[in-house]
């Protein structure tokens, strides 16, 4: 599972405006902020270079 749309909603920014910084479609970073989809690990570190965060704040870690 990843953060982006917590992330996202606590910078104030929309997908949309995520999605033409990507180069990708609304759908497919929609997917991502749902969890439908998990980005591969060069997008989740682009979007996290964009988004000017840590790439572990989009992450959620699965081990206890």
């Amino acid at each position: 599972m990843n953060r982006i749309k917590i992330v996202l909603e606590n910078k104030g920014i929309r997908q949309t405006w995520l999605a033409e910084k990507l180069g990708k479609s609304f759908n497919t970073v929609n997917g991502y902020v749902q969890n439908r989809q998990q980005p591969r690990l060069e997008i989740l570190n682009e979007i996290a270079e964009i988004l000017d965060v840590d790439v572990k704040e989009l992450i959620v870690s699965n081990k206890k």
